[in-house]
């Protein structure tokens, strides 16, 4: 008897209003009306600013913080396609300062070798250290989790302006 009131609860479940279109809440519905749900509601809200990544002729790409003051710096998703199995990566020294086009760090990778290049003055301020231990992390995620450093800006954030669009790097790969 108990197996069949188990079956009957199942099978009421499965043909009720809230297996149709409507999120299944962890218990059983009793009525249409407890089952229909409005729209979620978010209880934060989000900034509509979105940070766009710009890019270099040399691969590289940066993202102005919110600040405008600071920069994150890494390897295209396209260059680390043409590299290949990244090995090793040599990361830039903190608090060093360097100078736009100044070699900061390199990318080895089973194909080939490639120096890191700054498109912007600043100084470090921050290291990927997950590089050391994983660097095929670039592979995985060269635009997120595979960034090289984070620079404070020298100088005005309209240089970063001067660089490519993803769009613009798009066509410029492309060629």
């Amino acid at each position: 008897m108990a197996s069949r009131t188990s079956i009957v609860r199942a099978a009421r479940q499965l043909s009720s209003p809230c297996s149709r279109g409507f999120a299944r809440p962890a218990f059983a519905c009793r009525t249409a009306a407890a089952c229909k749900q409005s729209a979620p509601v978010r209880p934060f809200s989000v900034s509509a600013a979105v940070r766009a990544k710009k890019y270099t002729e040399d691969h590289e790409w940066v993202e102005l913080a919110d600040d405008g003051k600071t920069f994150t710096l890494g390897v295209s998703a396209y260059a680390a396609n043409a590299l290949g199995d990244v090995v090793y990566v040599e990361l830039p020294q903190a608090d060093q300062a360097y100078g736009a086009h100044d070699t900061i760090g390199s990318v080895e990778s089973v194909k080939s070798a490639s120096d890191i290049l700054t498109p912007l003055p600043g100084k470090v301020v921050g290291v990927n250290s997950l590089l050391e231990e994983k660097p095929a992390t670039i592979n995985k995620s060269p635009e997120g989790d595979g960034w090289i450093a984070k620079f404070e800006l020298e100088g005005d954030k309209s240089q970063v302006e001067a660089l490519m669009s993803a769009e613009d790097y798009k066509k410029f790969t492309e060629e």
